[in-house]
């Protein structure tokens, strides 16, 4: 309307809210972990493997979890949740050593935990998991809480927006004074001003997440 300087016409469809478009897809249930082989640095220390003359579906069969990354409606699963001690960021993705994962040299399952930790490759390889998870584990966290937050804050603005209402009726029938209209309104642009942050952040954590899980 503003572009054109006229009401738009009626046979062009309305646009929809910010809120309404859905600009991003959500999360959905049930993503792998595979998701994460696609990422940067887990890519880097698997060819840095390969080039040890490593065998990597070994590797990836000893040091990566094959769970379920998100639960229902795209929230932290458990099985990803449980990797990390409950209280601190240790891992607790207890190592099956049982498959040589160096072919024609080394075999692993032969060493006990302590010497693979010298090992660079492995190391690193290791680490690299571990943050990948970690990372998404952080994301889907802060995912939860902003659903949370943004459930809260539509209820306080859906309640600001009744009591500009009702103020608006108490000024126009004599109750009150216009000041009590203009409170109103003040509280509820404050909440919708905070709604559209916590959307907005909202969106921005959407947005990481889908870098972490490895893009795509």
């Amino acid at each position: 309307m503003l572009l054109i300087g006229e009401p738009m016409p009626d046979y062009l469809p309305r646009g929809a809210s910010l809120n309404g478009q859905d600009l991003l897809t959500d999360i959905p249930a049930g993503l792998p972990s595979d998701l994460l082989t696609r990422r940067p640095d887990i890519m880097e220390a698997e060819q840095n493997l390969l080039a040890a003359n490593a065998n990597i579906g070994a590797a990836r069969a000893v040091f990566f979890p094959s769970i379920s990354l998100t639960g229902s409606f795209g929230a932290l699963s458990p099985s990803l949740g449980g990797l990390f001690k409950a209280g601190s960021a240790a891992w607790s993705f207890a190592l099956a050593i049982t498959l040589p994962i160096f072919e024609g040299g080394q075999n692993l399952a032969n060493l006990d935990l302590a010497n693979i930790q010298k090992n660079i490759q492995i190391a690193q390889y290791e680490k690299a998991i571990q943050s990948a998870f970690r990372e998404v584990t952080d994301g889907l966290a802060a995912r939860g809480t902003y659903d949370q937050q943004i459930r809260a804050l539509e209820r306080d603005t859906a309640a600001q927006q009744r009591r500009l209402e009702l103020s608006t009726l108490r000024y126009r029938n004599g109750v009150d004074s216009y000041l009590g209209v203009l409170e109103a309104q003040q509280d509820l642009y404050a909440a919708q001003q905070t709604l559209i942050t916590a959307r907005t952040q909202r969106g921005a954590n959407l947005v990481t997440l889908y870098q972490v899980l490895g893009g795509g």
